[in-house]
């Protein structure tokens, strides 16, 4: 028997049309679409679909945009009958994961999600934080060249896959960053399209903030184990899951340890689940002996239910 790990995206994944085709298949999609508008008092759907491209990037937007591809695609799996044995995400896409495991229910997360994106904007200067993805260098020899950095703030973000990390902090600091790990010998340093230093200690400011919405909201145990982002250990608990949400905001995201964790418990078979591929390019570096699969339209869907089929004869 095959173990499923559903793994969820996050910021960087989201383009204009994402989950249109889904929706337009589907009534109980449109039916959900109506309760995102409704939830979220804006027309979501119409900026999924249609755009423009620059307010679909607004971290405010995007933030519900990917959670609720996410969630939809998940919800059709799961009338199917197809169900994970255990869930990640990345970053945002830790809250999709949530969703997929009864902890949060999805009215409640649009807003949160919302709500996060906001305070994580406003949480540093627009145009003074960035980040930068730095390939080719150990975690050890980033974090020593970060280390020796005085003036200004720079931290580990991301934590991808081999040969592939993130770095995190002020304009300034990522651009001297980048000079010198280049020189240390990182094969490339690549300045990421974002609105700010996400998952670094800039982004503290929003914590206080956050924390006071997120205790107003529900959370339940979950159902399944949830590879949190701030430890890569699976997580069920209401007030662990709580903890560990605020901390992850400026806490490096640790995406390879959990699905090597995930592959240690049995997973062998990953599913990205909404929208893009990015977990599955990620996945490929970390083991390429699992199988992957990313479903976020009918082609892939039916591609996938499939091959699921076929394997549960």
């Amino acid at each position: 028997m095959k173990r499923l790990a559903f793994m969820f995206p996050g910021q960087g994944s989201q383009v204009v049309g994402m989950g249109k085709e889904i929706h337009d298949h589907y009534p109980s999609v449109q039916e959900m679409f109506d309760q995102a508008n409704e939830a979220l008092g804006k027309d979501i759907r119409n900026l999924m679909f249609n755009g423009p491209k620059e307010t679909l990037t607004e971290t405010e937007n995007t933030q519900p945009a990917l959670l609720l591809s996410s969630v939809a695609v998940y919800s059709i799996l799961k009338e199917e009958g197809i169900a994970p044995d255990m869930v990640v995400g990345h970053s945002l896409g830790e809250y999709s994961a949530l969703v997929a495991a009864g902890a949060l229910k999805l009215d409640n997360a649009l807003p949160l999600v919302a709500t996060r994106g906001r305070l994580m904007e406003q949480a540093f200067p627009k145009g003074q934080g960035t980040m930068a993805a730095v390939l080719g260098l150990e975690q050890t020899a980033i974090e020593a060249v970060l280390s020796e950095i005085q003036d200004e703030i720079v931290d580990v973000a991301n934590l991808n896959c081999p040969g592939q990390i993130v770095i995190s902090g002020s304009q300034a600091g990522v651009e001297q960053a980048s000079l010198m790990l280049k020189e240390k010998g990182a094969k490339r340093v690549l300045p990421l399209n974002v609105s700010g230093p996400f998952h670094s200690r800039l982004m503290k400011a929003a914590n206080d903030e956050f924390a006071d919405y997120l205790h107003r909201v529900d959370i339940h145990q979950a159902n399944i184990p949830v590879y949190a982002n701030v430890t890569a250990q699976p997580v069920r608990d209401a007030a662990n899951i709580k903890e560990l949400l605020l901390k992850q905001l400026y806490s490096p995201v640790r995406f390879e340890e959990s699905v090597r964790n995930m592959i240690e418990q049995g997973a062998d078979t990953f599913v990205e689940v909404g929208t893009g591929k990015v977990l599955c390019g990620l996945l490929r570096k970390i083991n390429r002996n699992v199988t992957t699969f990313a479903v976020q339209d009918l082609e892939s869907l039916e591609k996938f239910q499939a091959w699921y089929k076929e394997e549960n004869k």
